[in-house]
């Protein structure tokens, strides 16, 4: 089977790329093919023998040349049951291996796109081609590959030795062929096909119901739990309904091919019956020739079934190698620029921007701005008004329409991407922890960081001593998502991770959300001394927390409107000093509120 090239694309296509993925390993590869070869050729020696049995000791009644034959035969069994053996164990090392290697390549280039290609895509879809893609091709490489050699090998040389034992009977098998073959074509594109299908159908209601399963809180508390189970039922209905009309095809390809087969074999009983009682053909060979054809029409329709099930890996190889050969759209130059030792001043220069997925909405519309060293920045303004965005330049998780981003007066596009990234640690609103240790998920950007500075970090957090109160301390389980936690304890956790990796740019968003007054009180306390010697630039709605600030940069559907400090800015009026009394008189109402209460 040759490495087929798709003539739009000039790549692989599924078949070519289900091969190429055992190339690394071809000495592995052709011993399995000699394996193979060498059973399938003692499999046909078998209706020769049985020939030779039927002509030379059952007609003649020689019991000697019997008794040749079958210890002959029970040799040749176990040399083909030790071939077999082998072939088998090979190709599955080969299956395992390959499904290793795509595994690995997935997730090496999963972890490295951007979040925007994530945000544009279902979880559960890609959950679903690590899965069931990989399973479907664990199987085409293991098994069906090398059952589709062995048949087509038993199907050449079957029809091969048919014309040896007689030419006339051959023929008449042969007109079945072609009409198979190309049918054989026709249905295995449809299936393809319709096996995408499918699998696709299947993928999206995946990736509902883990969606669901990830909000099932909301589900419950809106009530709409009958609703998601119906949605999913639907989905599960039109899955059921496609792969239906896949059975429904490849039913009637099965009963066709079966057909024609078996019409093939009775044509073959009549007319050689017909020889042998005329004496053109003796009984061995009549024998050997049902035995050859059963063999070819075994081949056949197991070719059949197998050329469907390579279809359908095919489909799934391609799917998985969509996503292998993404290339991302945010990576290192070739040949990046040193970024310099020390704290470096940030730089945004005319940056306008839009997400990919909402082009005709502007989310950055001409930002100027420069941060120095060790300033601590902060960001206000309304929602949606492009703060956080702002902040999602600096690690490069999208980069500028226009305009450019400088670190140290260095664009950048032209800065090695984790070497960038290593100077600059994010606490967000919402933490992700890890389902490892309180520990771990501290240590998670420092992976080897001593247990003393894990401790050091959480002390600085003010998580200290609620970790030492739980039973287990550090060795905690935070469960999924952090989930054994309060939003307020995955926050300090989250703020731990940051400060022990001890970045020269430490960015805050919402990074005291979670908290009640006094641990809020704690935490600035601690950021108060954390960022005295770092470059801070902190997202805030509590306008509260960012009255000592450096400097307050507010914006205002995508633009900068006021910059200076608390006192400036209260001075000049404007958004800052709506936003602040807006704030003011919202907490005295609720002040008020409490107290009547």
């Amino acid at each position: 089977m040759a490495l087929e090239m798709d003539s739009k694309t000039g790549r692989l296509n599924g078949l070519g790329r289900i091969l190429a993925l055992v190339r690394p390993y071809r000495g592995r590869f052709v011993a399995a093919c000699v394996c193979l070869l060498a059973a399938s050729g003692i499999g046909l020696v078998y209706p020769q023998a049985v020939r030779i049995a039927v002509d030379e000791g059952v007609t003649s009644g020689s019991l000697d040349a019997l008794d040749r034959i079958g210890l002959a035969l029970v040799g040749l069994f176990v040399v083909q049951a030790i071939f077999t053996w082998w072939r088998h164990y090979l190709m599955s090392w080969l299956g395992e291996r390959a499904v290793a290697d795509v595994r690995r390549r997935l997730i090496e280039r999963l972890v490295r796109l951007p979040p925007g290609w994530f945000h544009e895509r279902h979880t559960g879809e890609l959950v679903g081609r690590l899965a069931g893609d990989v399973t479907i091709l664990e199987g085409a490489v293991g098994t069906e590959l090398s059952m589709a050699m062995r048949n087509a090998i038993q199907l050449i040389g079957g029809v091969v030795l048919l014309f040896v034992v007689d030419v006339q009977l051959t023929l008449i098998m042969l007109c079945v062929v072609p009409p198979m073959t190309i049918s054989l074509m026709v249905f295995g594109r449809r299936i393809r096909a319709m096996s995408k299908a499918v699998q696709d159908a299947i993928a999206d209601t995946n990736a509902r119901v883990q969606e669901v399963f990830g909000a099932i809180d909301t589900v419950q508390v809106f009530g709409q739990e009958q609703r998601e189970s119906e949605r999913y039922g639907a989905g599960v209905e039109r899955a059921f309904e496609r792969a239906i009309g896949l059975a429904r095809w490849r039913a009637t390809f099965m009963a066709t091919a079966s057909l024609t087969g078996f019409l093939a074999i009775g044509a073959i009983v009549w007319l050689g019956g017909r020889r042998v009682a005329t004496g053109e053909m003796s009984p061995g060979s009549l024998t050997a020739f049902l035995l050859y054809t059963t063999v070819v029409a075994v081949a056949l329709a197991s070719l059949t079934s197998l050329w469907a099930a390579l279809m359908r890996a095919a489909g799934a190889t391609e799917r998985l190698f969509a996503i292998i050969e993404t290339e991302p759209a945010i990576q290192s130059p070739a040949e990046p620029k040193p970024l310099p030792a020390g704290a470096q001043p940030l730089r945004f220069e005319g940056v306008f921007f839009h997400y990919p997925t909402r082009p005709d909405v502007p989310v950055l519309r001409g930002i100027d701005l420069t941060i120095a060293p060790g300033q601590t920045v902060a960001l206000v303004g309304p929602s949606g008004a492009g703060k956080s965005t702002l902040t999602a330049l600096l690690p490069r998780f999208y980069d500028p329409d226009e305009g450019r981003v400088c670190f140290g007066g260095i664009d950048l596009r032209e800065l090695d991407l984790d070497e960038l990234r290593a100077r600059i640690a994010i606490v967000p609103q919402d933490p992700v922890l890890f389902s490892g240790t309180v520990a771990e998920n501290i240590a998670y950007g420092c992976p080897e960081a001593a247990p003393e500075a894990i401790e050091a970090a959480a002390r600085m957090a003010h998580a200290d001593d609620f970790v030492r109160s739980f039973p287990q301390g550090y060795d905690t389980l935070c469960g999924e998502r952090g989930v054994q936690l309060s939003g307020g304890q995955r926050q300090r956790i989250a703020l731990a991770r940051a400060l022990l990796r001890d970045p020269e740019v430490l960015i805050l968003d919402e990074a005291t959300s979670s908290l009640d007054a006094e641990s809020e009180a704690l935490i600035q306390q601690a950021l108060t001394e954390a960022t005295q010697a770092r470059t801070t630039v902190v997202i805030a709605h509590r306008l509260s927390t960012v009255r000592d600030a450096d400097r307050i940069i507010v914006f205002q559907e995508g633009r900068v409107v006021q910059s200076g400090d608390h006192t400036t800015l209260m001075r000049q009026g404007g958004l800052y000093r709506k936003l602040v009394e807006r704030q003011l008189g919202a907490n005295e109402r609720q002040a008020t509120s409490s107290g009547d209460a």
